[in-house]
């Protein structure tokens, strides 16, 4: 019996030395930075509370994903309020607090970057703005960097265990990424100083690194959704203006753009705002490809 007790606990120890170290379990607001957390942390366990043919601004708090919150080490959102409308209330019932606000757990991406159009103020009647700054900062590749180096430091803090293999793992995927810009500049070179019409501020950061000029918006405020008066107000002004296309994301009715494009000959192009799966764009720099293909294809046709 003395020896099978031994055998026994023997056999206990080796599986308990052999059984890998538990993963982090994160939770990420949006796509973009569930694809981000994959990359820097590929053993976590990763998922999104959004995908990209819905608008982030606008999500139930599902029993699903308060479940998802409550068990996550780490959580990873945009900031500047765009998950305002949803994202309190799903802490509220997680009630985890390691995903708090003001916790190490919880890292907002707007954070850690200067977000473009912030307001001192809020006009009254002027729509659906953020006063932190646009929140979609995931079009920027240059702010994609600086949050990449923040969610390190994150998961250095929440498994120190993995602190090594998470520094190394970002430093290798930054001089990847460098090497991913030089090649997306010298792609974007032909966009440089053409006009595009728009719908909603969602790519106003993929815009000014590549020097488009948006002279148009479908919506008459931001967040308003396109009326037919407004719409036939912008037919003149693109119609001289000849901009490259007339750009929708895929959470976005078409039917406002293919209106405004049967009366002006202007081509409608619809863009993904995040990464997209199903359609075999799985990471970031398979996004920034994505767009910058269909952006340059557009501008020879033009």
């Amino acid at each position: 019996m003395r020896i099978r007790s031994d055998q026994a606990l023997a056999g206990v120890l080796l599986a308990c030395v052999s059984m890998p170290a538990s993963a982090l379990d994160i939770f990420a607001c949006e796509p973009e930075w569930a694809a981000l957390a994959t990359q820097l942390a590929p053993d976590a366990s990763v998922a999104s509370a959004t995908h990209v043919y819905q608008d982030p601004h606008y999500i139930e708090a599902r029993p699903s994903l308060i479940a998802r919150l409550r068990r996550a080490d780490l959580a990873v959102c945009s900031g500047a309020a765009l998950e305002a409308g949803w994202l309190p209330a799903l802490q509220q019932r997680a009630a985890n607090p390691r995903v708090r606000s003001g916790q190490s757990g919880l890292l907002f991406a707007a954070d850690v970057v200067e977000t473009i159009d912030q307001l001192d103020e809020v006009p009254f009647g002027a729509g659906d703005v953020h006063p932190e700054g646009n929140p979609h900062l995931q079009l920027d590749p240059e702010r994609i960097r600086s949050v990449a180096a923040a969610l390190s430091q994150r998961l250095q803090q929440a498994d120190a265990a993995g602190a090594d293999d998470y520094r190394s793992r970002y430093l290798r995927w930054s001089l990847q990424w460098q090497q991913r810009l030089d090649g997306w500049r010298e792609r974007a070179a032909p966009l440089r100083g053409k006009t595009i019409v728009v719908q909603h501020s969602t790519f106003d950061y993929l815009w000014r690194w590549l020097g488009v000029e948006v002279i148009a918006d479908l919506e008459p405020k931001p967040g308003v959704p396109p009326t037919p008066g407004h719409l036939a107000s912008l037919v003149a002004t693109v119609e001289d203006a000849k901009p490259l296309a007339i750009v929708h994301s895929w959470y976005q009715s078409s039917q406002p753009a293919e209106w405004l494009s049967e009366h002006t000959g202007v081509p409608v192009l619809a863009l993904p705002s995040t990464v997209a799966p199903d359609q075999g764009i799985d990471t970031l720099d398979q996004l920034f490809d994505h767009l910058l293909d269909q952006l340059v294809q557009v501008a020879n046709e033009h």
